[in-house]
């Protein structure tokens, strides 16, 4: 069995004339994948392999996760085909992983990302937020082999907000 944690990169911001890829987290994005992170350890498979777009929003997200879920920082792998906005790119990086690992987790960008929960998962979302984490797992033993998975976990900031809005800064 194969499982993927999708989760997209905190809202960046646009304060700065940066290109697009040198991008950084906004307050809110901040704050939102914090909020997100300290509410994901339940879900989360023993072992797994961290994956991240080398997006400056992608890494400042997977350092904030890291950090929250106790994941050594250096060993998270920078990848420059996640920095892909294209589901059939997305899906050949994921379905490239080593058999040998049974759980990714990913950071990424849209619209890739909500695309591929839909292709692969069998819950339909309409767009998948900033920080906003879904979990599809497989009955593959193979990477290259995932087909239709089956959705198991959607946890979005919206929802987290609504129960900690004394704990969330506006």
């Amino acid at each position: 069995m194969k499982s993927v944690i999708l989760i997209r990169h905190a809202k960046s911001s646009w304060d700065f004339p940066l290109s697009d890829i040198d991008r950084p987290l906004a307050k809110r994005g901040i704050q939102d994948a914090l909020l997100i992170s300290n509410h994901i350890s339940a879900f989360l498979p023993p072992k797994f392999i961290v994956w991240s777009s080398v997006a400056r929003r992608a890494r400042e997200t997977s350092y904030i996760f890291a950090q929250n879920l106790l994941i050594p920082m250096e060993s998270i792998i920078f990848r420059e085909d996640l920095y892909t906005f294209d589901v059939k790119e997305l899906a050949q990086t994921i379905q490239s992983c080593k058999d040998c690992f049974e759980n990714i987790i990913l950071f990424g960008h849209n619209e890739a990302i909500t695309k591929f929960v839909n292709m692969f998962g069998d819950k339909p979302i309409d767009n998948v937020p900033t920080s906003g984490v879904v979990q599809i797992k497989f009955l593959n033993e193979h990477w290259k082999d995932i087909t239709k998975g089956t959705t198991k976990e959607v946890l979005f900031p919206k929802q987290l907000r609504a129960y900690n809005k004394d704990e969330y800064i506006h």
